[in-house]
């Protein structure tokens, strides 16, 4: 019952996700997102944080098109999984700019400024079987939710 919208700067990965699914998809930049202010209730950026050259260009246009939240999803830099990506030599990896949950945490807060009610992270992808995500900061994967005041 969502009405979602995929965002890629890259065209074959656009062309691959369509064939996926029928959710509408539009090439563009995180960085100046080719919508209008307050477009969406919550605005996601999965592993787009990590591959973009100005990250708070990248939040401040999501919480720009955001009415009420986002919902961000990164790898840790503080976890096993992370340091094996790193160790693997693959140019992508080495690009990347990774996060710990304090430091998104404060790019969020600094980003969002008055407008952030609350945000709150957990993180997964833990080798124990039955634990899903846990509040512990080495997580290979960081799930943040912040809650956006309406402008």
């Amino acid at each position: 019952g969502y009405d979602a919208v995929g965002l890629d700067s890259s065209p074959e990965m656009l062309a691959d996700a369509r064939r996926r699914n029928a959710v509408s998809y539009q090439i563009g930049d995180a960085q100046d997102l080719p919508f209008a202010a307050q477009s969406f209730d919550v605005v996601s950026l999965i592993t787009t944080l990590e591959f973009v050259a100005d990250p708070v260009k990248a939040l401040s246009e999501a919480i720009r098109v955001a009415r009420h939240g986002l919902l961000l999803g990164v790898l840790n830099r503080r976890s096993l999984l992370t340091w094996k990506y790193q160790r693997s030599g693959k140019p992508l990896w080495q690009a990347a700019r990774f996060f710990t949950p304090r430091e998104l945490t404060a790019l969020v807060t600094q980003v969002a400024e008055r407008r952030l009610l609350d945000a709150h992270w957990r993180t997964t992808l833990w080798s124990i079987p039955g634990v899903t995500d846990l509040p512990l900061p080495w997580g290979g994967f960081i799930g943040a939710v912040a809650k956006l005041a309406v402008p």
